[in-house]
């Protein structure tokens, strides 16, 4: 008996996967890249940029062990200041997806809400990659020689990617939750404190001991100095006990500030900013 074609089933469509959907967002969002390369670039270097600028302010200035150089005390803490920097492009990139409906249109479709913010989180891993390695390819070239030990180079590389982790998603839950674009700019300017108040740029020895507790205590700061340990560099003198246990919170503040601001990204993703 031969079937009538309008009662033949409609093929069902099977939803991408949750990796899958992630895939093609994070595509979406790399493919973006061509159409606003001169920024993309200028992010990635601007982290040398920064180098060169306190290599010349504080290099010759400041009392260094013998045997060691500024560069060697700098480069490793510059590395962790990189998964800072360029945060505020993706936080300026999920506010304009939510200002302009993008989102909306995402949650309508067929797939997995979290994959569309998980595509954000790898196309932003993929640049700090990039960062990383050019940050880490001019700090070679100027002279920084860090341990070549495969174990504690890829541990290191684990934490930063790690911070960076933690920091994406504040920016994330900041741009989602934005009234317009323009309205987050201020996190331009909040990136600088967050980076200066820390172990990177000097000695927190050196400064007056409640500040430089404080600076002992920042994120930055304990990423920093975890790994100058762990790829065999100068480190400052420990200030206090945040000194003595970077390791253990270069590990406990990402997930400390992810477990906080995970949830509250994905609420204002549902939400729709409301």
């Amino acid at each position: 008996m031969t079937t009538h074609p309008s009662l033949e089933q409609t093929p069902t469509i099977t939803p991408p996967g949750l990796l899958h959907a992630a895939w093609i967002i994070a595509g979406r969002t790399i493919g973006s890249w061509r159409s606003q390369l001169g920024a993309v670039v200028i992010v990635w270097l601007f982290p040398v940029f920064v180098t060169l600028l306190f290599l010349g302010l504080f290099g010759g200035a400041l009392q260094i062990p013998d045997g060691t150089t500024y560069v060697d005390f700098l480069i490793p803490g510059m590395l962790a200041v990189t998964m800072l920097f360029g945060l505020e492009t993706t936080t300026l990139s999920a506010a304009a997806d939510a200002a302009r409906g993008v989102n909306d249109r995402f949650r309508s479709l067929p797939i997995n809400s979290a994959s569309i913010v998980l595509g954000r989180c790898i196309a932003d891993t993929i640049s700090s990659l990039v960062g990383l390695t050019i940050m880490a390819a001019f700090g070679l070239l100027i002279g920084w020689r860090p341990g070549l030990s495969l174990g504690p180079a890829l541990f290191a590389l684990a934490l930063l990617l790690l911070l960076r982790f933690a920091m994406l998603w504040i920016g994330i839950n900041v741009g989602y939750g934005a009234k317009s674009v323009e309205s987050v700019a201020y996190v331009q300017i909040l990136v600088w404190p967050v980076a200066l108040l820390s172990s990177v740029f000097v000695n927190p020895a050196t400064m007056p001991s409640w500040l430089g507790t404080i600076a002992e205590f920042n994120p930055i700061s304990a990423t920093a100095t975890s790994v100058r340990d762990l790829l065999g560099g100068a480190t400052w003198q420990s200030l206090s006990v945040a000194g003595e246990l970077a390791l253990a919170l270069a590990l406990v503040w990402p997930v400390l500030l992810t477990a906080i601001f995970l949830p509250l990204a994905a609420r204002q993703f549902r939400s729709g900013g409301k």
